[in-house]
């Protein structure tokens, strides 16, 4: 069948998925979306029209084989669905739950372009819930058999977000020792760290993380890359290669008067303390949360959404976000934009904050918003905010959470010479391989692109992996794919 040719599977319509109620999730921190049964997957999947030119998976930054795994569905065949989603996609379950699927593989879906695509994201997620693997390889591979390790080699990780992650495990199903170096106490980087319970449970990534440590992968937390431990000490102890995965967690602020009022958060700061100190759980766990009644989050984006979510579900009177710009140019998921407006989130377009105002105790209490309205694009191609001089408001609030992006954190730079970097302080890298300007020391993801997606960041560890692997063990015959062997050169 041509990837333009009418069919009836147009017609059957997009299977939801079942999520918990709006008023009982936006109190408590479990799933939202709750996953297909075997049959809603099956339904769903055969609206695949299995394209021979898949638009799909050149959408997909991993290129996935997203018809071949849907055909297994299909089928039945939930364990080879696994195994194909494996091939190039070492964080199926995570992605599934956090790719914007709608602007990559589902954008592109032909279904997409008359009336629902396939839900490429949910069967992704599915196909990885429902397997069961038999072994750490298996886990990483979705096969039976690994390389054997190789002990003249090793290479050094630093950061164990999802650029990280995806090499190392690319690397330790080639036989290639892997350490990977995490600043803070708990592996996973932002995976961890930013990213709500109710939307990544932490249970998914530490699955990953254990099949990686019973394949033979070092993780070693509370060292600080730059601090710590350095890319030339890691070099001259005799690594092989170094990766760079640190992500850009440095925040920004919005440089207005009060903004170091009690009260006032980055975003990076308050979900930080949230999901990684497990705030949520006090007083079962040490680490409690700022208590406030009214919040206001600055930002469009997915960030913001999370934090604008969690302040929901820890108790808030009232969660308002205030966006510079309109709906329609927040950068966010619609779904997590609907999900957030379903959840109660009051939404203040077109303000922005010129003052935040303390109490006598120099504590956050009221905060001036000055309208807005849309003048030229500006680069990002979304049009400027102007100010409506004189036109302002003052709303009551005794939280504010600051989520207008990050920036590079400079530890790396700073204590690697020869290391080239752009004006922001992002590190210069090969696209097509991820090595720097120091011979095989590569870096991906967000400390390369600045704050960008999951998947982006997978695809840039395993572009980087891919190409260690082939300097350190020579490249794999022409003949054979790397992602379909079993014995010498299993992916991740």
């Amino acid at each position: 069948m041509s990837a333009t040719a009418p069919s009836k599977k147009a017609k059957v319509p997009r299977t939801a998925m079942p999520e918990q109620p709006p008023k009982v999730r936006a109190r408590n921190f479990q799933e939202v979306a709750l996953g297909y049964t075997p049959e809603m997957a099956r339904i769903e999947a055969a609206r695949c029209l299995q394209c021979k030119k898949p638009a799909c998976r050149k959408g997909c930054p991993v290129e996935v084989d997203i018809p071949g795994f849907i055909k297994q569905l299909v089928a039945g065949e939930h364990d080879e669905a696994y195994a194909v989603l494996r091939r190039t996609n070492s964080l199926p379950a995570v992605c599934g739950r956090v790719c914007p699927q709608e602007n990559q593989c589902e954008g592109a879906c032909i279904l997409g372009k008359k009336g629902e695509p396939v839900a490429i994201g949910r069967l992704e997620r599915f196909a990885a819930d429902t397997y069961l693997a038999k072994s750490a390889c298996e886990t990483l591979t979705g096969g039976p058999a690994c390389a054997m390790a190789r002990d003249d080699l090793k290479v050094a990780c630093i950061g164990s977000g999802p650029s990280s992650l995806t090499c190392a495990g690319y690397l330790a199903a080639r036989g290639i020792p892997v350490t990977v170096f995490e600043a803070l106490h708990e592996v996973g980087g932002v995976l961890v760290y930013g990213i709500p319970e109710f939307r990544l449970p932490k249970g998914v990534v530490r699955q990953e993380v254990e099949a990686m440590k019973a394949l033979g992968v070092e993780f070693r937390p509370n060292w600080v890359g730059g601090k710590t431990v350095t890319v030339p000490e890691l070099l001259e102890t005799g690594y092989n290669a170094v990766f760079i995965g640190v992500g850009a967690g440095l925040p920004r602020f919005l440089g207005v008067p009060g903004e170091n009022l009690i009260g006032v958060f980055s975003a990076n700061e308050y979900l930080t303390r949230v999901n990684l100190g497990r705030a949520y759980k006090f007083p079962a766990t040490d680490t409690p949360t700022f208590p406030a009644k009214h919040v206001v989050v600055f930002g469009g984006g997915n960030v913001a959404m999370d934090a604008a979510r969690t302040a929901m579900r820890l108790g808030a009177e009232k969660v308002s976000l205030a966006y510079r710009r309109t709906e329609y140019e927040m950068p966010c998921r619609r779904e997590e934009l609907h999900h957030a407006k379903e959840e109660g989130l009051d939404i203040l377009c077109l303000n922005a904050p010129v003052e935040f105002i303390g109490d006598e105790n120099g504590r956050l209490a009221r905060i001036v918003l000055q309208r807005m309205e849309l003048g030229e694009p500006d680069a990002s191609g979304r049009c400027s905010p102007v100010a409506c001089q004189g036109d302002t408001c003052t709303i009551e609030a005794d939280m504010a959470i600051v989520a207008v992006g990050t920036g590079a954190n400079p530890l790396i730079s700073q204590t690697t010479p020869g290391l080239e970097t752009y004006r922001r302080g992002y590190i210069v890298a090969d696209p097509a391989t991820g090595e720097t300007s120091i011979p095989n020391v590569f870096a991906g993801g967000d400390i390369v692109t600045g704050a960008a997606t999951v998947i982006s960041a997978m695809g840039a560890g395993r572009r980087a992996a891919k190409a260690i692997a082939d300097r350190l063990l020579g490249p794999l015959p022409a003949e054979v794919s790397p992602d379909e062997t079993a014995d010498d050169s299993a992916d991740a």
